[in-house]
């Protein structure tokens, strides 16, 4: 037997910031969340419009702890006259910043683009658990030297929302040419 409970059940530290929806199945309760891997890149993504709007290379990244965004960024190199001010370092910045701690072993990356291999290095450091990508970068991209550039423990899963991710770099090199 199967029934719904379509009341938002709240639960967790963050609680006001999480919605799940309860279902039971024989007599086994069930909980689905809202959030997905699609939903977090879009997010990213959003991140990566602003870079474009801004003229940088669009690139956009958050960090996600417990279906919750605790760090977000977008490439700011232009801007801030750095060329380590990549999104993925901003995002991790932010992140650690929030924990207040330099390891983000329950965390996700989502960003738009394939990180480079100074980003990987620190993707490394922080002791990410987890990296999710959406296009390939098959000229900077550390996947060029292998997943072994980031932490051991670290779960990698790329191609998340793809065709969108690619599009944004297509269209801003395409508009510089």
């Amino acid at each position: 037997m199967i029934s719904f409970i379509f009341q938002p059940f709240v639960s967790g530290p963050f609680a006001a910031n999480f919605i799940y929806f309860a279902f039971r199945i024989n007599n086994t309760m069930h909980m689905l969340s809202i959030f997905s891997d699609d939903h977090f890149m879009r997010q990213a993504i959003k991140e990566a419009q602003k870079a474009m709007e801004q003229d940088e290379v669009p690139v956009g990244a958050v960090v996600v702890a417990n279906n919750q965004i605790i760090g977000r960024a977008h490439n700011q190199t232009e801007l801030l006259h750095d060329v380590t001010a990549h999104a993925e370092i901003m995002a991790i910045t932010a992140a650690t910043n929030y924990l207040n701690s330099k390891y983000l072993p329950d965390c996700t990356l989502f960003v738009t683009l394939e990180p480079c291999v100074m980003c990987a290095g620190a993707l490394f450091w922080s002791q990410i658990g987890r990296v999710v990508y959406g296009a390939a970068d098959e000229k900077r991209g550390f996947m060029r030297f292998g997943k072994s550039l980031l932490h051991p423990k670290t779960k990698l899963e790329y191609g998340v929302l793809h065709e969108e991710c690619s599009a944004l770099m297509k269209s801003f090199f395409k508009e510089k040419r």
